[in-house]
């Protein structure tokens, strides 16, 4: 089954409508709940008023007095509070300060907007180099979420001797995961024997981050706290660590009422106060060769993290090891910081902070081959990792890796000699129409990084069922991607038994081991890998136990897993990540083997710019990357279309704009993200080399896709219209009318 386009498992539901969402999950008797929030930036709350007009009695109100347990999300850092209490700190707009529940959701909302807050209003820090500046202290003694340093050789050394130090400031935007579905929660809380059960079912990625929330919330033991992972109408990151805020205040609600309780934002409000990608300022300094080989690079690479860590220490490990991108170098300083602002915190966005530094690095690529006098092509050439370099962090490239071919691969694809040469012909005409073509070379970790995978130990399994079928027992969540299907067929392929004798539990944390967060690039990998051990080890017990016979026919292997149940009542087999002997990584100096291997890439974009308008159209797109063994091809280029189209928006559209710390463009109408009318042709490679950590070879496919465009398209850019300072993402058609001005202006 591995490497066959096998049909979604979930796809007849979803395109027939009878795939059941939060919000469609009817629970008799249910309440609405709303979010009061804070509407300035920084403060002391110092009093909540209720207005008139409203029918408090009939509602149920939770203030920060009423928690039962810690007023602190589990977390990376566990320092975000739930609520908001009298006396304690706002730190950002749109902060949760109290909740409201009633069984009408219209008067809940009417009620909301008659809640006054009473705030000794302070100073705010708004951006990072206020923050850096300490302009106010905000957090800590320094505004530092998190500091990371990574150094190979010493670049000092090298800035003096060298023929060429080129530098370079880049910075990138935010941008909002625009799931189909927004945040939804529903929470059921009981009273048995006088012990209390809380159960939330959600749309959410990490079942098992918002069951720690939960026990910490309310003080619980584990056996307590269940929570259901329902069908996901995208999340993209955006529901890894938010559903622990939402779900606890769902549950909060449930508790108090005594009565279930529904939390569904809408568009507004999912927008304005959840996580997006986090805002990025990188500083490079290289030193080349007269040949231009790459002799030194430092990099100053720091996160908007706002008022608080949540995901900040993970996105920042992530960015600042892929800051080096994939080139040769003997001397390398990467300076990582995440600093805290008073806007709402960003959290994880498919990337998890290497779009941000790998755009900063592979656009100064560009600028340092035109400074250099060389093509961007061949800086690269001379300068990729080969078998046996190191990478910032010491890690030995120990696979075959030929970079050149995978690049010579993509600009084949484009046909980027010829469109090049002939648009250095036809932009020389007088019309408005400027074309240029443009490329990028990147990689991404796959898995946690360091020793996140082992700390984790994830367990993952496989169940016989009454009726000869196996069912996968993991707590990775579907949101759009394919891990059912994906799943299914490494277990098929484990077992050699047709794709339709395996399906895929609920994901319920009463049922289903912790596989770890469905994040990272890890589910495939790290997750099918061990499915597919847990898959070996059920076939061999059936074997031993005398209920199987080899070879074996699937209708055989159906009658000896029937056989067993009904004997034994249970059969599972389970599997658990162990770390390969050969991977050696130190948290404290961010030295050795950062992640097990790396899936690469090179994305080439034509682009045609209107200097009449400044409007931007990609006329064409070419993603070839190297990911292992591809399970499903179908479902893999999907996950490339998808994140190119992402890609195109953060690089050319998507413009968080912001009053106060407030997205205030919270609207789809004004957020504008790419359709399918504004896409070109993207034309999806795969060069597979099975990697033996993968199941059956594979590698993590779902982040890769995010970090390449953006470069690519601001690289094409610079080929059309010349040497302009295009140092940001998103390059919207008002901030390219404002550089292409600089120029004329002198």
């Amino acid at each position: 089954m591995i490497g066959a386009s096998a049909h979604r498992k979930e796809g007849r539901a979803k395109v027939m409508g009878t795939a059941i969402y939060t919000d469609d999950k009817f629970v008799p008797n249910a309440l609405h709940g709303v979010t009061v929030r804070s509407q300035v930036p920084r403060g002391i709350l110092k009093g909540i008023h209720f207005g008139e007009g409203i029918p408090w009695a009939e509602f149920t109100i939770v203030t920060a007095a009423d928690i039962p347990g810690k007023n602190l999300v589990a977390s990376v850092v566990h320092d975000q509070p739930f609520l908001v209490g009298i006396g304690e700190a706002i730190t950002h707009m749109e902060q949760p300060i109290l909740l409201l529940a009633h069984p009408d959701r219209h008067l809940a909302e009417k009620a909301r907007l008659a809640v006054s807050l009473e705030v000794e209003e302070l100073p705010a820090i708004l951006d990072i180099q206020a923050s850096l500046d300490l302009e106010q202290v905000i957090y800590g003694t320094h505004n530092l979420l998190k500091e990371i340093r990574i150094q190979k050789g010493d670049p000092a050394t090298v800035w003096e001797r060298a023929a060429h130090v080129i530098e370079g400031e880049y910075f990138t935007g935010a941008q909002e995961q625009m799931y189909l579905e927004t945040n939804a929660m529903v929470a059921v809380v009981e009273e048995k024997d006088a012990q209390t059960w809380v159960t939330v079912w959600g749309s959410l990625q990490c079942p098992y981050y918002v069951h720690g929330a939960l026990k910490q919330l309310f003080g619980l033991p584990e056996e307590r706290v269940r929570v259901v992972a329902m069908e996901m109408g995208g999340a993209f990151g955006g529901k890894e660590d938010y559903p622990s805020v939402n779900g606890g205040h769902a549950a909060l609600l449930a508790w108090k009422s005594g009565r279930p309780v529904k939390l569904i934002y809408d568009r507004e409000e999912d927008l304005a106060c959840t996580t997006k990608r986090h805002p990025s300022r990188s500083r490079l300094k290289t030193a080349f060769d007269a040949e231009g080989m790459l002799l030194a690079l430092e990099t100053d690479f720091v996160l908007d993290g706002g008022a608080y860590a949540t995901m900040s220490p993970v996105v920042l490990s992530r960015g600042a090891i892929h800051a080096a991108g994939l080139y040769r170098c003997p001397h390398v300083k990467v300076h990582a910081r995440a600093v805290a602002t008073n806007t709402p915190p960003p959290g994880a966005f498919r990337g998890f902070g290497a779009p941000q530094s790998l755009f900063a690095m592979e656009r100064h690529m560009d600028v340092c081959a035109r400074k250099l006098g060389l093509d961007p092509v061949e800086l690269r050439r001379k300068n990729f990792l080969r078998m046996g370099d190191t990478m910032a962090t010491g890690q030995v490239i120990r696979e075959d890796l030929d970079l050149g071919g995978l690049m010579d691969r993509a600009l084949a694809e484009i046909g980027y000699h010829d469109k090049r040469a002939a648009h250095a012909i036809t932009n020389q005409g007088e019309g408005p129409i400027k074309r240029g073509l443009g490329f990028s070379v990147f990689m991404h970790g796959c898995g946690f990084t360091g020793s996140g995978e082992s700390y984790l130990a994830s367990v993952a399994g496989v169940e016989g069922l009454a009726d000869g079928t196996v069912s996968i027992l993991a707590a990775s969540t579907e949101m759009g991607q394919g891990k059912n299907t994906v799943f299914s067929q490494i277990v098929a392929e484990a077992l050699k038994v047709p794709f339709d004798m395996v399906d895929v539990a609920e994901v319920d944390t009463d049922r289903v081991p912790n596989s770890g967060p469905t994040v990272a690039s890890r589910s495939t990998m790290m997750v099918g890998r061990i499915l597919e051990d847990a898959a070996i080890g059920f076939k061999q017990a059936l074997v031993q136990q005398g209920f199987l016979q080899e070879p074996y026919t699937a209708d055989a292997f159906r009658a000896a897993v029937a056989r067993a149940v009904e004997s034994l009542g249970s059969v599972k087999c389970y599997g658990q990540y162990h770390r390969p002997p050969n991977i050696i990584w130190n948290d404290s100096t961010y030295q050795g083997d950062a992640y097990p291997t790396y899936s690469w890439a090179c994305y080439a974009a034509e682009v045609a710019v209107d200097l009449d308008t400044y409007e931007v159209k990609v006329e064409d797109f070419v993603a070839v990357q190297e990911v292992g063994r591809v399970v499903n091809p179908r479902l893999a280029a999907g996950q490339v279309e998808g994140g190119v189209a992402q890609g195109i928006g953060w690089g050319l559209w998507e413009e968080v704009t912001t009053k106060q710390g407030r997205m205030i463009n919270n609207q789809m109408t004004n957020y504008i993200i790419p359709t399918s009318a504004d896409l070109p042709r993207i034309k999806v490679v795969f060069l597979e080399n099975a990697h033996p950590a993968g199941p059956g070879g594979a590698k993590g496919i779902g982040e890769l896709p995010m970090d390449g465009p953006a470069p690519a398209l601001v690289n094409a850019l610079e080929a059309a219209l010349g040497p302009l300072r295009l140092d940001e993402v998103p390059m919207t058609p008002e901030r390219l009318m404002a550089r292409c001005e600089e120029v004329a202006n002198g």
